[in-house]
C-alpha cells in the first residue's frame, strides 16, 4: 500500500514578532536594537514588564495562566525585596534530606559546617524545613539563617531556629523558590538527601555549565566517612564522563568529599581573588579583590588562551558597570570568553585565587 503523507495545513501569519516554533528561548523577545543609546534602566525594564502584561489580555490567556504569572511575579518582587538587604553580605545555600534525624553523623556535620560558615562572615541559606536544613540552621543560628520554605499540599512547619523570623519566606512555586536558592547564593553545598537533593545539585551544575548563572562553588559533603556522594562521582565519570556526555573539565564544578574543613576551605577560597562576574558587551568581566602582578596575567594569556577569543586585559571598572557603584573599586580581568568551557572557566578562577 502506497503511503500518503499527511496533510500539513497552511501555516498562519504570525504577528508582532512572535516566534517561531523551535525558537531558542532567548530569542523570544522583542528585536533588539543594533546598539542602544543608552543602558536601559529600570523604568525601561518596568514599561516591558507592563507591555507584557498587557499582551496577556490581548493573546486571550486562561484565568490559570494569568494567576501562576501573578503570583509568581509577587513572590518573586518580595523576595528581590527581602535580599536587597543582605546583597553585599556572602551567603551558601545547604540541601540535603528532611528526613535526616540529629543523631545522625550527616545532620552533625551540617550543624558544624554552617557553624564555621557563620563564624566566616557567611549567611546561611535553606528550605527552613526539618532534617538537613534545620542542621544548616541550627550551626548557622538564628542572625544568621534564611528559610525560604516551600507551601505543600500536606503539612511542612519551618524548623524552630527559623520559624517566626522575618527572614523566612513561605513560596507557592518550586520554580521560583529554586531561583532565589541559586540567585542569591555564593556557594551551595549538598549533604545527603532523596530527590529533591539531587535536581538541586544537577541544575546547580546545569545553570552554570551552560552558563546561565554566575559561577559559584558546589560542594557534595559526605559524613566522615560515607560513600554517598562518592558512588555518586562514580556515576558521573562511569556513565557521564566516559560516555562522552560531559567534558573532562566539567569536573571541575564540583567538589565531592567528607571533610568539613576541605568543605570549608572549598567555599571560601573561591572569593580569595575572585569576586564576582558580569557580561559587558559581550566580554566576561571578572571583578578581583586585588590586582594581579603582570607575570600572572602573562600566564593566563599562555595557558588560557584556549576559551578566549583575544587577550586577557586587566582593567579598572568600565563605564557600563557604572550602576553597581559599590563595586567600583575592585580591578577587572577583561576577556572573550567562548561561553562553552565553564569548567575551564573554573579553572581559571581557582588559578587567580592561588597565583596572585
Amino acid at each position: 500500500m502506497a503511503y500518503n503523507p499527511p496533510t500539513i495545513p497552511p501555516r498562519e501569519p504570525r504577528m508582532d514578532n512572535e516566534p517561531t516554533p523551535g525558537t531558542p528561548y532567548d530569542s523570544i523577545t522583542e528585536p533588539d536594537p543594533p546598539e542602544p543609546v543608552a543602558t536601559p534602566d529600570i523604568g525601561d525594564f518596568v514599561l516591558q514588564i507592563k507591555e507584557v502584561a498587557d499582551k496577556l489580555v490581548r493573546d486571550g490567556a486562561n484565568r490559570g495562566d494569568a494567576k501562576l504569572l501573578a503570583s509568581a511575579m509577587k513572590e518573586l518582587r518580595y523576595c528581590f525585596k527581602f535580599f536587597a538587604k543582605y546583597r553585599q553580605q556572602r551567603k551558601v545555600t545547604v540541601f540535603g534530606s528532611a528526613r535526616t534525624q540529629p543523631d545522625h553523623p550527616a545532620y552533625k556535620a551540617a550543624v558544624e559546617f554552617s557553624k564555621r560558615m557563620a563564624e566566616a562572615g557567611y549567611m546561611v541559606i535553606t528550605g527552613a524545613a526539618a532534617g538537613i536544613m534545620e542542621a544548616g540552621h541550627v550551626g548557622a543560628g538564628r542572625d544568621n539563617s534564611i528559610g525560604i520554605n516551600i507551601l505543600l499540599p500536606f503539612e511542612q512547619s519551618a524548623n524552630p531556629v527559623i520559624h517566626g523570623d522575618p527572614k523566612l519566606m513561605n513560596m507557592r512555586y518550586f520554580f521560583t523558590r529554586k531561583l532565589m536558592f541559586i540567585k542569591e547564593s555564593d556557594a551551595v553545598v549538598l549533604f545527603p538527601g532523596g530527590f529533591g537533593t539531587h535536581d538541586e545539585a544537577f541544575e546547580s551544575l546545569t545553570l552554570i555549565q551552560t552558563g546561565k548563572s554566575h559561577i559559584f562553588p558546589v560542594v557534595l559533603v559526605d559524613e566522615p566517612g560515607g560513600t554517598y556522594w562518592k558512588r555518586w562521582e562514580a556515576f558521573i565519570r562511569e556513565d557521564l564522563l566516559d560516555r562522552g556526555y560531559i567534558s573532562p573539565h566539567d569536573l571541575a564544578l564540583y567538589k565531592v568529599t567528607d571533610s568539613i574543613d576541605e568543605a570549608v576551605h572549598e567555599v571560601a577560597t573561591f572569593y580569595r581573588v575572585y569576586h564576582s562576574m558580569r557580561y559587558v558587551r559581550g566580554d566576561l568581566v571578572l571583578r578581583l579583590q586585588r590586582r594581579l602582578a603582570d607575570e600572572v596575567v602573562a600566564r593566563i594569556n599562555l595557558e588560557f588562551a584556549d576559551i578566549s577569543g583575544g587577550p586577557f586585559v586587566q582593567t579598572d571598572m568600565l563605564s557600563q558597570e557604572a550602576n553597581e557603584p559599590a563595586l567600583a573599586h575592585f580591578p577587572r580581568l577583561k576577556f572573550r570568553f567562548d561561553r562553552h568551557h565553564s569548567g575551564r572557566l573554573r579553572q581559571l578562577i581557582d588559578f587567580l585565587n592561588t597565583h596572585d
